[in-house]
């Protein structure tokens, strides 16, 4: 069981590489491409999570326009508020690591219902 205060980087990138994603490798962060679609990746621990306004900056005219941010399970109601309340320039989605069996994941949307923590 990993601390919910690392972030999942590792199991971020095994679930892109599992969906079929080449990964092109840029510390914790890293972009994830198949086919058409290249997305920026950023994993968070549970702290960012609640807080996540450092990685939040805006995106070149070069970069991805999609996000992935890839926390655990817990947090993910908290980033999906906080993504909804700021309305980000990029279009997004989460990826939820289950604490105690990493292999599993749950994509969360910004239209996706989360019950409250």
């Amino acid at each position: 069981m990993a601390p919910v205060t690392i972030p999942p980087t590792e199991e971020a990138r095994t679930v892109f590489r599992r969906l079929g994603y080449a990964i092109d490798e840029m510390g914790s962060e890293f972009v994830a491409e198949r086919k058409w679609r290249r997305v920026r990746v950023t994993p968070l621990c549970a702290d960012d999570a609640t807080e996540p306004e450092p990685v939040l900056g805006s995106e070149s005219t070069e970069g991805p326009g999609l996000r992935c941010f890839v926390t655990w399970m817990q947090c993910t109601g908290a980033l999906r508020e906080y993504l909804q309340t700021t309305k980000p320039p990029y279009d997004w989605a989460i990826i939820g690591i289950e604490e105690d069996d990493e292999e599993a994941f749950e994509v969360v949307h910004p239209e996706t219902t989360l019950a409250p923590a």
